[in-house]
């Protein structure tokens, strides 16, 4: 088996969402490097493999990317079937671009593999269509968590009339709710706050614009969680129901 590093999505959480390909990559990997929100029980796929904790986490202790780097090009140069196993998409607020560019530059074999993100799996299992004939022709998804602090343009976002799907906004919600307001979004705007999705303990706050930061610290919500912003997050009935058969 020659040389070659896998960047995989590992989707959301429900390791019934892994993707064939993933499994694939899997079966063949001898080093799997995993980040924290990835769920091990899809680790069942590689048994025989060596498993390199590398997470990296808002708020918390973090593994270098540099390291990162410097780790998946010592492995492959060994001979090594690597796995770098992310939440999610790697190409979704997942640096695996960065990755394959920088394993690419120093001539290493490079496939990548999608996963489903968490953005549309929970919103789905809590019966939410992130785009609706009438109702949104589209979404829009976008990271509250800047390696720079930058800031987006949330007046934009608020007259952009898409689903807006917000990552990684916990921590940033009394910015958010008044960029919004500030850009012209209604206050009455349905909000869901989506906590672990897809996993067995995933659980939805509904609210709207102007009163989400009160009735998420009712909720105790806790990253990891999304937020759906946008009139779909009102139209769930059916689709959960759905859902759930």
């Amino acid at each position: 088996m020659s040389a070659k590093v896998w960047l995989v999505g590992a989707g959301p959480g429900d390791p019934e969402l892994l993707t064939l390909k993933a499994v694939k990559a899997l079966n063949q990997a001898q080093v799997v490097m995993i980040d924290d929100l990835v769920n091990p029980a899809v680790l069942e796929h590689c048994p025989g493999a060596r498993v390199v904790p590398v997470g990296k986490r808002g708020g918390c202790r973090s593994t270098p990317q540099a390291f990162i780097h410097r780790l998946m090009l010592r492995y492959a140069r060994q001979g090594k079937c690597v796995v770098r196993l992310k939440g999610g998409d790697p190409c979704i607020f997942g640096r695996g671009s960065e990755e394959l560019d920088w394993l690419q530059a120093h001539g290493v074999e490079v496939e990548m593999v999608n996963g489903i993100t968490a953005g549309l799996a929970g919103a789905t299992h809590c019966g939410i269509p992130l785009t609706l004939r009438g109702v949104a022709r589209g979404v829009t998804l976008v990271t509250a968590h800047t390696q720079d602090d930058s800031t987006l343009n949330w007046s934009a976002l608020a007259q952009g009339g898409t689903t807006l799907v917000v990552y990684m906004g916990v921590a940033k919600l009394p910015e958010i709710r008044e960029s919004l307001l500030a850009g012209g979004m209604p206050a009455d705007m349905p909000v869901a706050m989506i906590e672990n999705a897809s996993l067995p303990q995933q659980r939805d706050c509904r609210s709207t614009l102007a009163a989400m930061q009160r009735d998420a610290m009712a909720f105790e919500l806790k990253s990891p969680a999304i937020l759906v912003i946008g009139e779909v997050a009102a139209a769930q009935q059916a689709l959960a129901l759905a859902v759930s058969a």
